[in-house]
């Protein structure tokens, strides 16, 4: 895992006398430390000297409002049944890695104090054996404004014919692919009662299986994260796959999360976040990175998602 800072180290001799003469203020301020999963395309990549993806580019330009150098930790999601990525972000703020953890979904029950007092960090750059072992007390996370929204994209196969639709009563035809276990799978799984489950073939979680299938036509659509479908597209820029245009309603925004303590940080976020979204700034970044954007709703905190939404 590599470590990734923005510094301006190979110029230090160029810049040295504008430092000399910086206001203190400016010449003294504080790294914005940013935490970053550091294999999540489109949003974040540890590669290079800074990394890519929209958080990347998205910290950079607020870093930069703020008047502070930014430096990003780079840590590592496993996806198993002993992981939590909601602890393990905790653990990270808890533990000093960083101000905001960057990308954090807006929900109900991954903000506050947590049920349980203490876990173990995930694997990050710079951690020492002893790290891997030891439990963090966790703190109570508060969010700063949304920068954007999460939604599931409808997608269809090559074979399917363009089509208008407002929901998935006008798509009860096709053939579904989704991954086991998903979001997804319970929306497609509780329709009506199971309207659709003798048209579903389910995919092992997380391997890309569900876009295979699709691009061949083995199956007609499926539900999947845009941002996921966003970094295929970066990576297939030839897909036959298409975006139908219609998101699930029920959806989370994206923010920054950070510790309780850290209330005037979030404050400035927020009133700079606020100037960025009113100018179309967050929405050019998120062009350039390859992002289709699609702008946060209220309420900023979504509720707990129940059965009963997913069953119409």
């Amino acid at each position: 895992m590599k470590r990734s800072i923005l510094s301006t180290s190979s110029l230090f001799l160029v810049l040295m006398g504008t430092v000399l003469w910086a206001p203190a203020s400016q010449a003294e301020a504080k790294p914005l430390r940013v935490c970053m999963d550091e294999k999540l395309p489109p949003y974040s990549v540890a590669k290079d000297e800074s990394g890519s993806g929209f958080d990347v580019a998205l910290a950079q330009a607020l870093a930069k409002h703020l008047g502070r150098p930014l430096e990003i930790q780079w840590y590592e999601t496993k996806f198993d049944e002993e992981s939590s990525p909601t602890l393990e972000s905790n653990a990270l703020l808890s533990d000093g890695r960083c101000d905001l953890m960057a990308g954090y979904p807006l929900v109900v029950d991954t903000l506050g104090k947590p049920g349980t007092p203490s876990a173990r960090l995930p694997d990050f750059h710079g951690a020492k054996p002893a790290d891997r072992r030891r439990r963090v007390e966790l703190g109570t996370l508060v969010p700063s404004a949304p920068y954007q929204r999460a939604p599931l994209a409808m997608l269809f196969g090559p074979r399917v014919s363009p089509r208008q639709i407002k929901g998935l009563a006008d798509v009860t035809d096709l053939r579904f692919g989704v991954e086991g276990g998903s979001f997804a799978d319970a929306i497609l799984m509780l329709y009506q009662n199971g309207r659709l489950v003798p048209q579903i073939t389910h995919f092992a979680p997380g391997g890309g299986q569900v876009l295979v299938k699709l691009e061949s036509g083995d199956i007609d659509a499926t539900f999947l994260s845009l941002a996921r479908f966003d970094a295929y597209r970066l990576e297939h820029p030839d897909t036959q796959i298409r975006d139908s245009g219609f998101n699930y309603p029920v959806a989370f925004n994206l923010g920054y999360a950070a510790l309780s303590s850290q209330g005037e940080l979030i404050a400035k976020i927020n009133t700079v976040l606020a100037e960025m979204r009113a100018s179309g700034e967050i929405a050019e970044i998120a062009r350039r990175s390859g992002v289709t954007y699609v702008a946060p709703i209220d309420p900023a905190v979504s509720p707990g998602i129940s059965f009963a939404q997913l069953e119409h």
